[in-house]
């Protein structure tokens, strides 16, 4: 499975086309939609997320709620586009309406435009926008859908916002989500999170936005996903492209990750043991459920960690693309915290990578086929 998405901030809408989808997988419009409105909540966003009511309005590879086997096609509208439709007209002359020559610290706004040879900061800041990332959740629903359908659930929660963080859960995949799904914050920990809440609360009136880490796991995952044999193929590699894909994520770790790095190793590799309902397993975590680039039977877990948003009311040093003067970087509306919403594409990403992995061992044209088979598989693996 994959998907591709399209679309500008402020243009007429987002659409993503999810291709390699098996036939069979029941869809529910609740679920992709509960899944955009969780993207879009969040203490600390902006005033953007008070205009749309995103929603994902299926085109095609869908009859009756079930998907039949061609590409998926799902549009998210900007409801935004409304106030926008001189500056973000697909047709007519171009204006200096809304024209951006202050590139942002921090955002692709000058790589950008050097790299396409643009005069507007805003024909690269408007693709570049993390309002993207609606698009992908939408698409994200149909990879959960799979996997709910093979007993794989993925989940998110925030650990730290600023310099605020969460004592860390012994076991991440275990985190109550009805702790996560009722905090604005997406943190389990109450007294984390009302802390988060002032340290956002205080940036904001500084000026200033805030980064954080979040969690995203996956319980379920059958071992044997990914592959030693091919670098391009390994698990853990395929889901740290898909989580730094993420706008603003600058580091990922599975497990212990660089904390295992200052231990020995009797305190970084899980024991193996076996029981004979149960099969093989390992009595900890330490390696986020992946080993040698595969799945070994384990929760994966990852950690995710998100930089501040580019954009800033008390604006960083900048140079005018036109002059070469020194002026304060442009300013867009923004989020001052958008790490609870960046944990829940999160999820999107995981699911993808996993529903990919397993439609390639176990087929990938019809549902009941790829049960049957991972049926097969589960037989053989449990002696």
């Amino acid at each position: 499975m994959r998907y591709v998405t399209s679309g500008e901030s402020h243009g007429r809408a987002l659409a993503a086309i999810v291709s390699g989808v098996p036939a069979g997988i029941s869809l529910d419009q609740g679920a992709i939609d509960a899944d955009l409105t969780r993207r879009q909540a969040g203490y600390g966003r902006g005033g953007r997320m008070k205009i749309e009511a995103d929603t994902g309005i299926i085109l095609s590879g869908v009859r009756f709620g079930v998907t039949i086997g061609s590409p998926v096609a799902i549009t998210v509208t900007n409801r935004d586009w409304d106030n926008w439709t001189d500056v973000m007209s697909v047709w007519g002359e171009a204006t200096d309406a809304r024209r951006v020559t202050a590139p942002r610290p921090g955002h692709a706004d000058l790589a950008g435009l050097q790299k396409i040879g643009t005069r507007d900061v805003r024909d690269v800041l408007e693709r570049a926008s993390a309002r993207e990332t609606a698009a992908r959740v939408a698409a994200g629903a149909v990879a959960k859908a799979l996997l709910a359908e093979v007993g794989v659930t993925v989940a998110s929660f925030v650990a730290s916002i600023g310099e605020v963080a969460m004592t860390p859960p012994a076991d991440p995949a275990s985190v109550d989500a009805a702790l996560v799904e009722a905090s604005d914050v997406r943190c389990p920990d109450a007294a984390a999170a009302e802390q988060m809440r002032k340290a956002i609360d205080r940036a904001r009136v500084d000026g200033e936005s805030l980064g954080g880490t979040f969690y995203v796991t996956a319980n379920g995952v059958v071992p044997g996903l990914g592959t030693y044999a091919e670098a391009s193929g390994r698990l853990d590699a395929r889901l740290a492209a898909a989580i730094c894909s993420i706008p603003a994520v600058k580091g990922v770790e599975f497990g212990d990750g660089f904390a295992a790095a200052a231990r020995p190793g009797s305190q970084v590799h899980d024991e193996i043991k076996y029981d004979g309902p149960r099969g093989f397993y390992r009595p900890t975590n330490h390696a986020g459920g992946i080993e040698g680039g595969m799945s070994n039977g384990e929760p994966v877990v990852l950690r995710a960690a998100m930089k501040p948003i580019p954009t800033l009311m008390r604006p960083l040093d900048s140079v005018d693309i036109d002059t070469l003067d020194r002026v304060d970087a442009s300013q867009e509306r923004s989020d001052v915290c958008a790490v609870p919403a960046a944990a829940v594409v999160g999820e999107a990403e995981m699911a993808f990578v996993l529903a990919d992995a397993y439609c390639a061992k176990f087929g990938g044209d019809t549902l009941a086929d790829m049960k049957a088979a991972l049926k097969a598989y589960e037989s053989r693996i449990v002696p």
